[in-house]
């Protein structure tokens, strides 16, 4: 069989590439960056790609170089173009041009992996290296700017991209893809992919046979999917379905949840109310004592702590059960994206945490080595799964139900300690401010932190706000200014947009703020009013988030809205657009009216990923 290999250089894209290329109709295989060019022998062609390291001497990533003697195509994506560039004589450098977010090339047409497509593309970029002279005999290919946004050699068939054509911000990544495949590399078989229901089912079989599976089900399509694979895959009752309430649920969701379960079959349905344990327990992690959540501000330690409280929790329930721990599995709906972004070594030994998944903390990692953990989903990527939930005849309610993380609400209370505050650069403000002088708008950088990902590396930055004329924005100019933000201003991931209040007269001050009842049954009940009034909305997900921030008042609520297919890479919702201002007009008037005495902002997410990732924790 035809077979492409992908070399993985640590990128939290490879898997998509994987994904895209494989939705192409070719076979494709993840082997890692140092890998012996002999293994590859079978293979028609290599696609090297993205990575967090620097092409510098000191986090270079060394690899067989004989890779490019193999006289096969290669493509090499982001850091894999720079790779390939060092290799061949060119220079890379750091110091030319900082890029994150969507951006637009310009590329030649007449080149085979251009072919058909227009001169103009949208692409997504998120990179601090840039190749500033061309490597021999190499042309440029595409340009953003001045900057050398692509590369190639037509004929020994080698092309670079300092974008990414796997993401869905890259318009036209599919074609550009395509055309290597098919106009490059001349590939002419497909390579089917409907038997990965069969495939999963068979796992499952030959893993588990006749032993006891406890499944962890939140409601949502990742785990719905798995509980619906194990019971086409296994005897009903031995099968046991936990769904665990964690207090961080949304407004009655998991009475919801647990009527939707029933119907998939599940004989064995198990319901935890475990709000207290959540809250109130201590756990340890590596030798190191953590929590509790209410005492907890780090985002990354309240996701270690619950992702220990949920296995602690069901292997509390298998030991109720009377079941056999050494012999017990536990399956959960883990996708790919999760096991890249927490770091797991297993998927790529170069990769960078981005923040830990619930999923894939240290305790799962440990039942994994023992053989324990069945994780049906792990291979594919959220839109993926929601094909096979349809093939699968689950209801469309699930299927195409919103994603909520693991840890639930608890990741969307921006948790903040004051005695922790870094205070803002003056160099800062002023670029804000230079950044701003062109437009009707103000800039506020704020010491709330929250997590994003730039150059496939997790950070933790500040907060920006940008206060406009509220609703009557120019949508184009809002997000522009924000990513000028975000590229320049390496103190700043995120930038919201304020949709309730104009002339800000007083410093908007900064609160302490811990997990507790009160702040969790606030922002369920903002949650419910963002949601039911955005359900209709044409976007992928959908929520609201706990800021400790105000002037007179505590509290203020963000606004997070996400367009994307494989939560890889995504957009906030266009206002005027995906959502309407009556929309937003009327969740103002509903905080206003239920929650005056508390909310003093209303925020509107303007923010890609990159450079800030779905979740703000």
């Amino acid at each position: 069989m035809e077979k492409l290999a992908i070399l993985d250089c640590g990128g939290q894209y490879t898997k998509v590439i994987d994904r895209r290329i494989r939705e192409l109709g070719v076979k494709s295989e993840i082997f890692p960056i140092n890998v012996k060019s002999e293994e590859l022998k079978e293979y028609q062609s290599v696609i090297l790609s993205g990575g967090p390291n620097s092409i510098a001497a000191d986090q270079r990533l060394i690899f067989d170089e004989k890779i490019f003697e193999l006289g096969i195509p290669v493509l090499g994506i982001c850091y894999g173009m720079q790779l390939m560039s060092d290799h061949f004589g060119g220079v890379v450098d750091s110091n030319v041009v900082k890029e994150y977010g969507q951006n637009e090339v310009t590329i030649n047409t007449q080149v085979p992996i251009f072919e058909g497509l227009s001169e103009n593309q949208k692409v997504l970029m998120s990179h601090g290296d840039t190749v500033k002279i061309v490597p021999n005999g190499f042309e440029i290919i595409a340009k953003s700017g001045e900057a050398i946004a692509g590369i190639g050699n037509v004929e020994k068939k080698m092309y670079g991209f300092q974008f990414h054509p796997e993401v869905d911000l890259t318009e036209e990544g599919m074609k550009m893809l395509e055309n290597f495949l098919r106009k490059v590399v001349n590939y002419k078989e497909v390579y089917a992919l409907e038997d990965r229901i069969q495939t999963s089912i068979n796992m499952i079989k030959e893993k588990v046979k006749d032993n006891k599976v406890v499944v962890l089900v939140s409601g949502g399509v990742d785990s719905a999917v798995t509980a619906a694979l194990l019971v086409k895959a296994l005897k009903p009752e031995n099968i046991y379905a936990i769904h665990i309430d964690s207090g961080f649920m949304r407004k009655n969701e998991s009475d919801i949840i647990c009527e939707n379960l029933k119907e998939l079959g599940l004989k064995n349905l198990i319901r935890e109310n475990a709000k207290d344990y959540f809250f109130n327990t201590v756990v340890e992690v590596e030798g190191k004592k953590i929590g509790p959540l209410v005492e907890t501000v780090d985002p990354e330690t309240k996701r270690q702590i619950i992702g220990e409280i949920f296995i602690k929790i069901a292997n509390n329930v298998i030991e109720r059960l009377g079941l056999d721990p050494e012999k017990t599995f536990i399956a959960q709906g883990t996708l790919r994206p999760d096991l890249i972004e927490s770091g797991n070594p297993d998927i790529s030994g170069f990769a960078h945490k981005i923040k830990t998944h619930h999923n894939d903390v240290a305790i799962v990692r440990e039942a994994r080595k023992k053989g324990l953990i069945i994780e049906t989903n792990s291979d594919w990527h959220k839109d993926e799964v929601r094909k096979v939930a349809r093939k699968l005849g689950l209801e469309e309610s699930i299927a195409s139900r919103q994603p909520f993380p693991g840890p639930g609400l608890a990741i969307r209370l921006l948790c903040h300690n004051k005695k922790d505050e870094v205070k803002i650069e003056v160099e800062d403000i002023q670029k804000l401010e230079e950044i701003l002088k062109t437009s009707s708008e103000k800039g506020y950088i704020l010491p709330i932190k929250s997590v994003g990902v730039q150059g496939d590396c997790r950070s933790y930055r500040n907060l920006c706000l940008i206060e406009g004329n509220k609703l009557d924005l120019n949508w184009q100019t809002v997000t522009i200014k924000a990513k000028e933000i975000t590229d320049n201003i390496n103190t700043i991931n995120r930038v919201g947009y304020i949709l309730n209040t104009k002339e800000i007269s007083e410093q908007i001050k900064c609160f302490d703020m811990k997990i507790g009842d009160e702040s969790v049954d606030l922002l369920r009940e903002l949650d419910k009013i963002v949601t039911s009034n955005l359900e209709n909305a044409p976007i992928n997900q959908t929520f609201a988030v706990l800021l400790p921030i105000g002037i007179t008042k505590k509290y203020s609520v963000a606004i997070r809205t996400f367009v994307t297919n494989d939560f890889m890479t995504g957009r906030p919702a266009e206002i005027g657009k995906e959502v309407s201002k009556e929309m937003l007009e009327n969740i103002l008037k509903e905080i206003n009216s239920k929650f005056a005495d508390k909310i003093e902002f209303v925020i509107y997410d303007v923010t890609s990923k990159p450079p800030a990732t779905c979740e703000w924790q």
